[in-house]
């Protein structure tokens, strides 16, 4: 069959219907109807496949890559290559250059040698760009080039594990007087076992606790892996 012929029947089968009334309702209604499915399909695909709630202990933690910053140099960060090493602490953060954040980072900076010495790997993750990333991740008051900070700008990593990201507000500066222009995850941790499951998940939404509080919890829990 020609490519003109091909077109033509495409043109049929389009036009056709049209030409009557109760055919032109009846392909409006499934148009619609289709439309609608699409729509649904390309939102979950999106997000991959998002969970409904907040991941919690026994999950499996769903793997990801992303593009990352370590000591200011990306590169791209693979959660199932981390594993293969050990246990690996997941900790998703507002964002770089604000209060509790750099507070959490400069933690997990000052205790790295902890974590490594318990065979864990830490990865930040936030909604902030590579840019500022390699910035922060450098920055000796914070990250100090001691682990690395992931960048998932979509919220699509976040959405994995169920966590839902806030859209960016208007006139929101950081530390520097910067304007925050992205949105922002909750901060919440999940401690992840070497074989892929997560041994636990906290929250300063739910559990009520500090920045310092997710450091020194995932290390506890490391430790006694």
């Amino acid at each position: 069959m020609t490519s003109n012929l091909i077109l033509q029947t495409i043109v049929n089968l389009i036009i056709t219907p049209l030409t009557n009334q109760n055919n032109l309702a009846m392909f409006k209604k499934y148009y619609c109807l289709s439309f609608l499915i699409f729509s649904f399909s390309f939102l979950v695909t999106r997000s991959g496949f998002a969970q409904s709630k907040m991941l919690s202990k026994g999950d499996a933690a769903p793997v990801f890559t992303a593009k990352a910053s370590l000591a200011g140099n990306a590169f791209d960060f693979s959660l199932k290559d981390a594993l293969a090493k050990g246990p690996v602490v997941v900790y998703f953060y507002p964002s770089a250059y604000t209060g509790g954040c750099d507070v959490e980072a400069h933690a997990f900076a000052e205790l790295k040698d902890k974590f490594t010495a318990a065979g864990a790997t830490i990865i930040g993750v936030s909604a902030d760009d590579i840019q500022r990333l390699n910035a922060f991740s450098s920055d000796p008051q914070y990250c100090a080039g001691k682990f690395p900070v992931a960048s998932d700008a979509g919220g699509e990593i976040a959405a994995k594990y169920g966590l839902a990201i806030s859209p960016s507000k208007v006139g929101i500066k950081d530390v520097r007087g910067l304007e925050l222009t992205h949105g922002f995850i909750p901060r919440t941790t999940f401690v992840i076992g070497k074989e892929g499951k997560i041994v636990a998940v906290f929250s300063s939404q739910t559990d009520h606790i500090s920045p310092t509080d997710h450091v020194e919890k995932s290390l506890a829990i490391v430790k006694a892996l």
